[in-house]
């Protein structure tokens, strides 16, 4: 490179867009995880991650809750409404019909939104903490300090999913019923627990998503409907069901839209995830990694 090249704009889109997937991944993760074994598209999904942001804001300013606190607190939360999910309209609706599932989530989907419309109204609001205001800087690279714990907290979410999936006898019940329902139950497996755990899981993703982009992005009720489009087209992407080409997908994703949003016209941001997902389709109806591995 010769010395009059600045490349602290390229390395600040590059750390945005990581940081962007990343986040992209919780909530496209959490969508996997209920599709990969419930077999349910989750069009509530963009509306439970609002919800996650929504009570982040109000235990941040209403209730003076630390954000350590607020990020514990709506996880957990999440979680537990996930739970509750899936007791009162998963469990009956699923394999009962791809076409129920959908119109069902989707309603449910529209009484969220329009209920935070009226309870919240349409104006955004803005979760401030006091790391707010502060940035970690890497030579000419300023990154704000709650990008970083975003980040900090979505790998170790990954982490905690992983060793979860693969190293605890949970989740290989999780995985074991994400490849054959029947045969799992056969073998003793309580296929009920193991969904309500799976959706609890997934929702508690797209809490934390949401706990952990109130303080950077507005919150409003209408805040899910981009994310949980883009999450649906990073899934197709990654192969439905597959949780690591799923991560791979959105990480992509978030780096393509910072350096696109970078250089060229912002307008494009919001098409490139479909623009991919129609030319994916096109050649690679199954995905850039396929379903042969669910989870």
């Amino acid at each position: 490179m010769g010395p009059g090249v600045d490349l602290g704009l390229p390395l600040q889109l590059l750390i945005n867009g990581l940081v962007l997937g990343v986040l992209y991944a919780l909530i496209a993760m959490g969508l996997a995880l209920i599709f990969g074994v419930l077999e349910i598209v989750n069009f509530a999904h963009g509306e439970l991650y609002m919800l996650g942001a929504v009570a982040a804001y109000f235990l941040t300013t209403s209730l003076s809750v630390g954000y350590w606190g607020t990020i514990a607190l709506t996880t957990a939360g999440a979680v537990g409404l996930g739970a509750l999910f899936y007791e009162g309209l998963l469990a009956f609706i699923a394999g009962r019909g791809f076409e129920r599932s959908i119109l069902l989530t989707l309603g449910v989907s529209m009484v969220l939104q329009n209920g935070a419309l009226y309870v919240l109204t349409a104006t955004p609001r803005m979760e401030t903490t006091p790391y707010s205001y502060r940035s970690v800087i890497l030579g000419d690279v300023s990154i704000p300090l709650l990008r970083v714990f975003a980040l900090g907290l979505a790998l170790l979410a990954f982490a905690a999913l992983y060793v979860l999936l693969h190293h605890t006898r949970m989740g290989q019940a999780i995985r074991g019923v994400a490849q054959n329902r029947a045969a799992a139950l056969m073998v003793g497996i309580d296929t009920h627990a193991v969904s309500r755990l799976a959706v609890a899981i997934g929702v508690g993703l797209s809490g934390l998503a949401g706990a952990a982009l109130a303080p950077v992005y507005s919150v409003h009720p209408t805040m899910g409907v981009a994310f949980v489009f883009k999450a649906f087209a990073i899934v197709i992407i990654g192969g439905l069901g597959n949780l690591p080409g799923c991560a791979v997908a959105a990480i992509l994703l978030g780096l393509l839209e910072s350096v696109v949003g970078g250089f060229f016209s912002p307008t494009l941001v919001d098409s490139l995830g479909f623009l991919a997902m129609i030319m994916l389709l096109l050649f690679k109806p199954e995905g850039l990694f396929g379903r042969g591995v669910r989870l």
